[in-house]
């Protein structure tokens, strides 16, 4: 068995076909048919079927294909950084972020990394945490900043800090001379909030369960700060996390929200490649700002 093996037979298992496979791979449809023989025979086992003129693969080929599928995404990333090192771009950092921590961190983190390194160039990205787990997979970027611990076993998830949720209210609304808003209090109020299929709906329903409560946002949001104009609009109460600058978006009010929940501000990396100077430097910064903000959580320290 070598890579060339693998890489036909990944080709395969992705594009369901070996005309599509052959295309690919910039080949001819015999020459993906001619390795597929091949590995087959040395390997001692089919791995795909004619059933009814469509290719299947055989319950063998889809246990390979994990590991295979694997093993070429290292590949396809440790390609990357040859390039990057042939391309003389190792002062080249590339730092994803959701929005919160885009918002409330990225900006002095950036300020530290810019004073020591005036002539790197960083590349700063916004985007969900899921796509943030492949970019690292891929070796797109270097370094993310999520809410939320990514379960991938080719990435490293370091909690380094916590963001309590807090409520928006208007200053007019009844809720604003509270010292802190509690379930209780939302009870008939339109929630504006996180989805329950979101690790942030799902302990805010606990939270609100152990309450003796139902938390039933009547108004889903997938990002945070889209919550500022709806709470600003009257269109209801938002549970969001304290990490955004609230005061900064808006006429609004920002509550304590108890008891006292808490979203995890995570640092992101990738477990098969070395991280650059640069990329440990951005990270110490990170959490220095994180430090600035009072925002650290000693118990994942």
């Amino acid at each position: 068995m070598n890579a060339r093996h693998l890489e036909v037979f990944r080709a395969i298992m992705r594009h369901n076909s070996l005309t599509a496979a052959a295309a690919a791979l910039n080949v001819s449809q015999p020459a993906v048919s001619k390795v597929l023989r091949h590995f087959e025979t040395l390997i001692g086992y089919k791995l795909f079927e004619r059933i009814g003129g469509r290719l299947v693969a055989t319950p063998e080929a889809h246990l390979l294909f994990r590991d295979a599928d694997r093993i070429f995404r290292e590949i396809e990333t440790l390609k990357i950084y040859s390039d990057r090192i042939r391309d003389k771009q190792l002062s080249l950092l590339r730092v994803a972020a959701s929005a919160p921590p885009t918002f409330a961190l990225l900006p002095a983190a950036t300020r530290r990394f810019r004073r020591r390194n005036p002539g790197a160039r960083l590349v700063l990205q916004t985007l969900p945490a899921e796509e943030i787990a492949e970019r690292i997979l891929i070796g797109d970027i270097d370094l993310g900043l999520t809410m939320t611990t990514l379960r991938e076993p080719q990435i490293r998830s370091e909690v380094v800090g916590a963001a309590d949720i807090v409520a928006l209210v208007l200053p007019e609304s009844p809720l604003a001379t509270l010292k802190a808003v509690t379930p209780a209090d939302l009870s008939d109020q339109t929630l504006i909030s996180y989805g329950m299929n979101t690790p942030a709906g799902q302990m805010l329903a606990r939270v609100f369960q152990e309450q003796g409560c139902v938390c039933d946002p009547q108004i889903e949001i997938s990002l945070s700060i889209a919550a500022a104009p709806l709470v600003s609009a009257g269109l209801g109460v938002a549970l969001v996390d304290g990490l955004v600058p609230w005061a900064k978006l808006g006429n609004l009010k920002v509550l304590p929200f108890q008891p006292r929940s808490a979203l995890d501000i995570v640092l992101v990396t990738s477990t098969t490649l070395p991280q650059s100077r640069f990329g440990r430097e951005f990270a110490r910064d990170i959490q220095a700002a994180i430090h600035d903000l009072g925002r650290g959580n000693p118990t994942h320290a």
